[in-house]
């Protein structure tokens, strides 16, 4: 059963007298320390010290009570001492999704009368509610509780144990202890998007996130089916072998290659270390990157990442939906690093590894001085594949254009986004001019332009 929290405990003991080091075990046991009950004890045999003082009691029953109650704390101290610790067990889930909040079961039992505070030692950066609670424990039995937990990074945690607060059996000492065992967890992006999209097509999927997918029936070029001439058809869509045996027109329909590749090229340098909200660049951009993956998996194309700048890695294309497995598991820890990332490195390196012509989506945060080392790597790239660059733009920079200026220091403010915005546009346009995709976008916009750019290219036969 469960009583109302007391006065939080701190994450890394303060409390207690200790210091949580994160990086090696935990200490088991603190020392005891004196409960607030002793201020109700010290009250009393202060007045009778008092009274004994002015003769209006006998020095002796000063001293009686100051025995019986050493004897008293004395006792109280051992129990407390020689009491095992209660067993803890946290059951939850071994994969979180960031920014989704789920509960955490903490069981405890005793093998006596206990009463005892309890905060679980999870990952310090993640949001918490209903912690700690106070519990008391019966000989036997277990007590249960659930509290919440919202991650706020990706990547691998820890939860270091349950730290539990002791009380004497008569409530004059508590002492700190570690229980519970030691559980790993990673939190990945948010995925339940993708779940959603599981139910439906990849075209009514694609519009679920924003995308204005054009669609040209009939036209593409691999052959997908036979079916009964409709208005509208090109005659040379007309299979005119099987119109003869049917004695009806029959037309040929063909949809949009597949087997192609894209290989989704992510920066994690310092460009995507910004802020939107509670989340980076680079986790939007993750987002992003998984829900286009999906889709094309979806239409039966490869799909592989590339991520250069910070953290490296790489997954060659692979085709089928269970593909974005690998995907999520490569990236899912990836984070973004305050270096300047080698645009012409990446692109060498990417060049060696994918010989196949494939769609190149590079996601970075464009700005005019990283022009002529992007430049070097496009036309690098291009010489055997198709580039798109998606470049990311601050909301708080619509924000600053969209105030209203009303003093000197907001016209210096709009002024400088402004000239910022201009620089901004003229680097996209040397690279258009240069025959790549550019795509000038906010966070919440990312995904739609990246999934509506890889279907204009399906549908246009760019690859």
């Amino acid at each position: 059963m469960s009583r109302a929290a007391p006065p939080p405990l701190p994450v890394a003991a303060a409390s207690a007298g200790l210091t949580v080091p994160r990086d090696r075990a935990l200490p088991r046991r603190g020392w005891a320390r004196p409960a607030p009950r002793w201020i109700w004890l010290a009250l009393p045999w202060s007045a009778l010290g008092l009274a004994a003082s002015v003769g209006w009691v006998q020095a002796a029953a000063w001293q009686v009570a100051t025995l019986v109650i050493v004897l008293l704390a004395i006792v109280d101290l051992l129990r407390l001492l020689y009491a095992p610790t209660p067993r803890a067990r946290r059951s939850m889930h071994d994969t979180w999704a960031i920014g989704v909040e789920r509960p955490v079961t903490l069981e405890f039992e005793a093998d006596r009368r206990q009463r005892l505070d309890a905060f679980d030692l999870h990952p310090g950066n993640w949001s918490m509610r209903n912690l700690p609670r106070r519990i008391d424990l019966r000989r036997g039995e277990s007590a249960s509780f659930e509290y919440e937990l919202r991650p706020g990074m990706r990547g691998d945690f820890q939860f270091d144990g349950v730290q539990l607060r002791l009380h004497s059996p008569w409530g004059l000492w508590w002492q700190s202890r570690i229980g519970g065992e030691i559980q790993r967890v990673r939190v990945f992006p948010n995925f339940a998007p993708l779940a959603k999209f599981a139910m439906f097509s990849a075209e009514q999927a694609s519009r679920l996130v924003g995308a204005h997918v054009k669609r040209r029936r009939g036209e593409g070029t691999d052959f997908h089916q036979m079916r009964e001439y409709r208005v509208g058809d090109s005659l040379r869509q007309i299979d005119w072998k099987a119109t003869a045996r049917a004695r009806r027109l029959i037309s040929r329909e063909y949809q949009d290659e597949r087997n192609q590749q894209l290989v989704l090229m992510l920066d994690t340098g310092r460009r995507l270390m910004a802020r939107d909200g509670e989340h980076s660049h680079f986790d939007h951009v993750l987002d992003a990157a998984l829900v286009v993956a999906y889709l094309a998996l979806r239409q039966g194309d490869g799909v592989g990442l590339l991520a250069s700048g910070g953290e490296s890695r790489w997954v060659p294309p692979q085709r089928g939906v269970g593909a974005i497995d690998n995907l999520l598991r490569a990236s899912y820890a990836l984070q973004p690093q305050p270096v300047a990332t080698d645009f012409l490195a990446a692109a060498t390196e990417l060049s060696l590894r994918q010989r196949r012509r494939s769609l190149v989506m590079l996601v970075t945060n464009l700005r005019d001085e990283d022009m002529d080392d992007l430049l070097a790597a496009v036309r690098m790239l291009r010489g055997r594949h198709l580039v798109c660059v998606a470049s990311l733009r601050e909301g708080s920079l619509d924000q600053a254009l969209a105030e209203e200026v009303a003093d000197l220091p907001g016209a210096i403010r709009a002024g400088a986004t402004a000239q910022y915005l201009e620089h901004r546009v003229a680097a996209h346009e040397a690279l258009r001019n240069h025959g790549v995709m550019v795509l000038d976008v906010s966070c919440d916009q990312l995904a739609a332009s990246l999934v509506e750019k890889y279907l204009a290219v399906k549908r246009d036969g760019l690859l």
